[in-house]
């Protein structure tokens, strides 16, 4: 293998690494939601529902991405899944 095969190997060796960490996107920074709070959301990726073994208000987090493609994460509080429905 003489030099410019190397050179050209390691180069795009080089550029397709810079095009994987310019793919990336950054982790979303959660924040916790304020009643009344607008809220930009175009599409809703998942929902955890942190365990709870008793009936009672719990912490939640939606993953969405916004109007703008960027990823986010919303904590919220709701009703743990195993309290009976009834009124």
């Amino acid at each position: 293998m003489n030099w410019k095969n190397l050179s050209i190997a390691t180069l795009f060796a080089a550029m397709s690494l810079g095009a994987l960490t310019a793919q990336a996107q950054p982790v979303a920074q959660a924040h916790n939601y304020m009643y009344g709070e607008h809220l930009d959301i175009a599409k809703a990726l998942s929902t955890e529902v942190d365990p709870s073994p008793a009936c009672g208000v719990v912490n939640a987090h939606l993953r969405y991405l916004d109007s703008q493609g960027q990823q986010q994460v919303l904590n919220y509080e709701t009703v743990a899944q195993n309290c009976p429905q009834d009124n």
